[in-house]
């Protein structure tokens, strides 16, 4: 029998500490909701504004495969590998944490907001050795269709998660129906809806909404606006 949860965005918790403004969608830090604590192993989906020329200084993490995806404006990365870069819109990141990493994710630009998605997904094995890897989307190859951009490590598509999971980004135009077909049934998936008005499964969802599903091997889309959505397939079951 399918199941579903939703996640308006006016439920989502807040954390405003002036340079940082967060919605977090399952619990984090200060805000606690003991119905939200993950979905499967996704286990954080936040959605930060880092104001100008601020961010999160060194800081470590382990046993957590880290994803961020800018939205709006530069996100400049270090950590204790040596890696230093930029992200913006358009790239995906992703920090296996591992065994242990230090990193800093800082606004690279002193006249303008950061805004990302900083994601969380707990890992299928623990205690792996630390790595990270970046790509840019092929922008065209997601206009009506949903682009593949995280995958599991070892098939060479997207970036590399040490997990059975698929995000996939999509760019609707208004009217176009599509279908997502899952990789695993007894995955969920989580919509996330970063712009726009859509019908998911029947289910209406407007920007920063939120949608899990599972027990289902497909899910129908209906684009009501021009919109953009964050597809995140993911096992159901916390096995490491």
């Amino acid at each position: 029998m399918k199941n579903s949860v939703l996640h308006k965005a006016t439920t989502r918790g807040l954390a405003n500490h002036g340079w940082l403004n967060s919605r977090h969608t399952f619990s984090f830090a200060q805000y606690y909701n003991h119905d939200r604590m993950n979905f499967g192993v996704l286990r954080v989906l936040n959605d930060d504004i880092v104001a100008a020329g601020m961010g999160f200084g060194s800081h470590p993490h382990n046993n957590m495969e880290i994803i961020s995806i800018p939205l709006e404006g530069d996100l400049k990365h270090a950590d204790s590998m040596g890696n230093q870069t930029i992200i913006k819109k358009g790239d995906v990141q992703i920090l296996s944490a591992g065994t242990g990493i230090v990193h800093s994710e800082m606004n690279a630009n002193n006249d303008r907001e950061v805004k990302f998605l900083q994601i969380w997904v707990i890992p299928n094995k623990q205690n792996i050795t630390p790595s990270y890897d970046q790509i840019t989307i092929d922008q065209s190859a997601m206009i009506n269709a949903f682009l593949l951009v995280v995958s599991p490590v070892g098939t060479g598509k997207g970036v590399g998660i040490h997990q059975d999971a698929w995000f996939h980004i999509g760019k609707l135009d208004a009217g176009t129906d599509i279908t997502y077909n899952f990789k695993i049934p007894s995955n969920g998936l989580y919509v996330f809806v970063l712009k726009g008005n859509v019908e998911a499964d029947g289910q209406n969802l407007d920007e920063r909404d939120g949608l899990g599903i599972w027990n289902t091997e497909k899910i129908s889309f209906k684009a009501l606006e021009d919109s953009e959505l964050l597809l995140m397939e993911i096992p159901m079951t916390i096995n490491n």
